[in-house]
């Protein structure tokens, strides 16, 4: 007798993750990747359309820097939500701030610039793997509960710091997730830019 998920969201979101990783970096793999994005963004609250055009914004920056400034590129990770763009990383020198947020704004449709980038390069592998540690249970720990719309949210992690974007179904749903983020050991500070939907 064939299994029927209690959570179907939760399905969706595991049979994508498994599709990409047994597909792999292949051509095909491109493609399944591509397509489980697709059914993704169709059901984020913001809709298809602001989705796919994150997924635009977030290409040209990729390309953008890395054409620009390879070691940057390297540094730094690209969150975007809605047109707002989150930037993180650790950075040698001040001025590699200001030229991230320079290249970021030249991007067409990019709304906001939210600029968390730090300037540290002197972590060692340690806190590289504690900031994956704590991003990985954060996310294994929202994906599985049900009163939290996990597709919804975009989380990174540097030096121990959880930035957490996306669009909060309630400030009820909001506060759980922020909760959750604080209970992960390790976690020295949560920051919130997470936008609530109002009430229909």
């Amino acid at each position: 007798m064939p299994c029927t998920p209690r959570h179907p969201l939760l399905a969706l979101a595991l049979s994508g993750l498994l599709a990409v990783a047994a597909a792999g970096c292949t051509p095909i793999g491109v493609a399944v990747g591509a397509g489980a994005a697709g059914a993704t963004a169709a059901q984020k609250e913001k809709g298809f359309a602001a989705s796919v055009d994150d997924t635009r914004i977030r290409a040209e920056l990729n390309g953008l820097f890395l054409r620009t400034d390879a070691d940057l590129y390297q540094r730094l990770s690209f969150t975007v939500e809605e047109g707002r763009v989150l930037l993180t990383g650790r950075v040698a020198k001040p001025e590699a701030r200001v030229d991230a947020t320079k290249l970021t704004w030249s991007v067409r449709d990019v709304r906001e610039v939210i600029n968390e980038i730090q300037v540290d390069d002197e972590s060692g592998l340690t806190d590289k793997g504690r900031d994956l540690t704590i991003a990985t249970r954060l996310r294994t720990r929202l994906l599985v509960d049900d009163q939290v719309s996990f597709i919804n949210y975009s989380i990174d992690v540097v030096n121990q710091t959880v930035y957490i974007m996306g669009v909060a179904r309630s400030e009820t749903e909001l506060q759980r997730v922020l909760g959750t983020a604080r209970d992960i050991p390790y976690v020295r500070n949560v920051v919130d830019f997470v936008r609530v939907v109002p009430p229909a």
